[in-house]
């Protein structure tokens, strides 16, 4: 048997990948709303990146433990192209009206963006501890599961503190040691540590920097889907119950590496 020629039809799996767009939806022509499609595919392709951001961070963290300096820098370089994608996004979201959303807002029934288990992975992957995120997939499920993993396991900042301590910088032995399935938390000891990196170790300090720059960029990223929701919905609840821009507006400002933000006024 003849094996076919591989296309970039079936290298992309173009089949597939443009058959999964099933707007629910049906206007008074019996077509689905024109604005349906646009609210999937965005959705979609943010999933898509969010896989993206899941693979990068994850060789971020083994190129940490490595002390592969340069390839740590430009793999941050990447997430932070990324982050400003997923925020340009949120451009073309907004060119949809609220009433074209409320058009065919409830045929989405209970499905929320709360339910993204790539999400919760990604801010768990960062070092967020929530124990209410894996509970909002159903038990057995693959979300579920890799979200629990996640938390399970050492954190963006905890590769990066090994990263320092190999670079021989004095950590205590209980900050390398800490329970991972903790939030993080500042610790003063830490930060005595950052600012002698910041004043001493270059490439570490370079490191460092583009740590706040994702931390900056997930947070503006947060900030303009707040503003994108309220825009949309005001303050109505969201889909599947959830408290919508109410919740959303909690989540604001809320930085992943905070001994990183704690040391600003010192160097």
């Amino acid at each position: 048997m003849t094996k076919r020629a591989v296309t970039y039809a079936s290298y992309l799996g173009l089949e597939q990948l443009l058959s999964a767009q099933y707007p629910r939806s049906e206007g008074a022509d019996g077509r689905p709303e024109h604005d349906e499609l646009l609210f999937i595919v965005i959705h979609q392709v943010y999933e898509l990146w969010f896989k993206q951001l899941l693979h990068e961070l994850a060789e971020v963290q083994r190129t940490l433990e490595a002390g592969d300096t340069d390839m740590t820098l430009h793999l941050l370089n990447r997430i932070l192209k990324i982050l400003k994608t997923l925020v340009a996004q949120v451009d073309v979201l907004e060119t949809m009206t609220p009433l074209q959303f409320t058009s065919f807002r409830e045929r989405l029934e209970s499905a929320s963006g709360f339910q993204s288990a790539q999400f919760r992975e990604i801010e768990s992957v960062l070092g967020r501890r929530d124990a209410s995120a894996p509970k909002a997939h159903p038990e057995g499920s693959v979300g579920r599961a890799r979200i629990e993993e996640a938390q399970a396991r050492r954190s963006v900042w905890g590769s990066f503190l090994r990263y320092l301590a190999a670079r021989g910088h004095a950590l205590a032995d209980d900050v390398l040691a800490r329970d991972v399935t903790l939030p993080p938390e500042p610790d003063e000891r830490v930060q005595v540590v950052l600012v002698a990196v910041y004043r001493g170790d270059a490439d570490a300090a370079l490191v460092a920097e583009r740590l706040v720059d994702l931390d900056e960029g997930f947070q503006e990223w947060r900030y303009r889907h707040v503003k994108m929701v309220e825009r949309t919905i005001g303050t109505k609840r969201g889909t599947g119950g959830s408290a919508g821009v109410e919740y959303l507006r909690t989540t604001l400002f809320q930085p992943i590496f905070p001994d990183l933000w704690e040391i600003r006024g010192r160097l």
